[in-house]
């Protein structure tokens, strides 16, 4: 055999793979008659596997089989020592996914209650710079999912085919990257839920309003001629039993909370194709409304109008916070990526992923900020969550909230499935330790989307500040701090690598803290 590849198979052995110059013919395997024989060929791999396998132990990897003479994961084959063979058909490799179904797997589980909140954010930091930091925060998450995305990758001498980012995070840092890791994931995820809550407590009233036929929205789009002020004192039995903020929030639990103590969540995810179909729905909805209502836009770089805001604002922060969480996949990334079919390609699949994403993002900002008809409205007018500038009485809105609630609904036990498995595994060791571990978990749980829905109903605030804290750990320090730790190990961290990644832990420390000033 290629004694130079020999020579060098230890240092490559995190991928085993690689070098595969020697091949069974088909004609050599047999594959369903027990009768039939391999090739005498076939016969001299296994033994010199075997003899490789019995030189030295398991651990001492210095007469370890030479990369050549493993052959690739799909010509494995369990050998008889009758001299047959079995074709090994994993039903992994009938999961896998070809690239573009790999992209749009990543495309709609970025494409989450976020893209509501995007047009506000742009009002926030301004349209001309709302639009830059947007493709600017997009190609710098896209960079921090690549390097958590090959991190197990560089970690030498370790089987790491089955690790996700909090392995690797345990790996470098210890128990306190474990822990830490698994409270920032908590935030997010936590953070989600409370976005939900929020939502659903609102798409279910405004589709009671829609079914009442009333609408006493402010600042809507629709009603923008009417100034005449019908606001009426009277608030009848429906209005008092039918609030957004006191009944609403309370209503749901009764739905809700047991369906988070279920055992399993496997019947919710059969409901997930309803996030594509309402995402592709809300992209309709946006260009109707921009083609009917045209477009209001001037330019006013730093000085505030009466209808317009700046160009520029110092409000930025806020439409940052949003993006780290709208552009936030890292904690799934690994995952997702298993399943594609073409490994290498996996870094063009991101991109084309991000990009899409990104696409996605503004066109809904671009044309909701560009077509808010202003005057006679402000541009400031314009909601964390876009659909409240629009009454309960429209019919495209009104269908656009009906599926949005209903796919919250069965993905917020998804949500709250995930919480209890990571948390609930690690404290307890078991994913349901108990029902009434479960029970008091998903009351906290609950209660803090009570609370949020009825005191802070603010989803831009919310997915800002969640988005920030889980990003300074799990976008922007972590991955930073693997990479370089790597770079080190390997001999090859350089200045200028090392002096990009501090700026980038410095950029998630500042966007963190400008959620706080701004």
């Amino acid at each position: 055999y290629d004694t130079e590849d020999s020579r060098s198979s230890h240092k490559e052995s995190e991928n085993v793979w690689r070098f595969v110059p020697f091949h069974v013919e088909p004609k050599n395997i047999v594959e369903d008659d027990p009768q039939e024989r391999v090739s005498a060929e076939a016969a001299i791999l296994n033994s010199r596997v075997h003899y490789y396998s019995r030189l030295t132990g398991s651990s001492d990897r210095l007469l370890s089989p030479p990369n050549h003479v493993i052959p690739r994961p799909e010509e494995i084959y369990i050998y008889s020592p009758l001299g047959t063979a079995f074709k090994v058909t994993g039903s992994d490799q009938s999961s896998k996914n070809p690239s573009i179904i790999t992209i749009f797997a990543i495309w709609n589980t970025m494409m989450g209650t976020s893209i509501l909140s995007i047009p506000w954010g742009i009002k926030q930091a301004g349209f001309t710079l709302g639009i830059l930091i947007l493709i600017f925060t997009g190609l710098l998450m896209l960079y921090c999912c690549y390097v958590v995305l090959k991190s197990p990758k560089a970690i030498p001498y370790v089987d790491t085919s089955d690790w996700e980012f909090p392995d690797v995070c345990r790996y470098y840092f210890g128990k306190f990257g474990q822990w830490s890791s698994l409270f920032f994931s908590m935030v997010s995820l936590i953070g989600a839920m409370v976005v939900y809550w929020v939502l659903m407590s609102n798409f279910l009233f405004n589709t009671g309003q829609f079914i009442h036929s009333k609408s006493r929205c402010s600042c809507l789009i629709t009603h923008y001629l009417d100034n005449s002020g019908n606001d009426t004192s009277d608030v009848g039995s429906f209005e008092h039993w039918w609030s957004k903020t006191n009944t609403i929030p309370f209503y749901l639990i009764i739905l809700l909370l047991p369906l988070l103590c279920f055992h399993s969540a496997s019947f919710f995810a059969r409901f997930t194709f309803l996030g594509t179909i309402s995402v592709i729905y809300l992209i309709a909805l946006v260009t109707v409304k921009a083609v009917h209502l045209g477009f209001h836009l001037e330019f006013h770089w730093f000085d505030t109008t009466q209808f317009y805001v700046p160009e520029f604002r110092l409000l930025f922060p806020q439409l940052t916070g949003v993006l780290t969480l709208a552009f936030f996949i890292h904690n799934c990334i690994i995952t997702l990526m298993k399943s594609n079919k073409h490994q290498e390609n996996n870094v063009r699949d991101l991109s084309v992923a991000y990009l899409l994403v990104g696409l996605t993002y503004l066109y809904v900002g671009v044309l909701i900020f560009a077509a808010f008809p202003a005057p006679p409205l402000f541009k400031d007018c314009i909601e964390p969550n876009f659909l409240d500038n629009f009454p309960s009485s429209d019919v495209m809105v009104f269908v656009a909230r009906t599926f949005l609630l209903f796919q919250m609904i069965t993905v917020y036990p998804l949500l709250g499935y995930l919480v209890r498995v990571q948390m609930m595994g690690q404290i307890f060791g078991n994913h349901y330790p108990s029902f009434f571990h479960v029970l008091a978990l998903n009351i906290l749980i609950v209660g803090a989307g009570v609370l949020m829905a009825k005191f802070y109903p603010n989803i831009g605030s919310i997915i800002r500040f969640s988005g920030a804290t889980c990003g300074l750990a799990l976008v922007f320090v972590f991955p930073a701090l693997v990479h370089m730790i790597s770079l080190r190990r390997q001999g090859l961290l350089r200045w200028p690598s090392a002096l990009f990644h501090i700026c980038l832990i410095l950029l998630g420390i500042a966007n963190l803290l400008g959620q706080f000033f701004m």
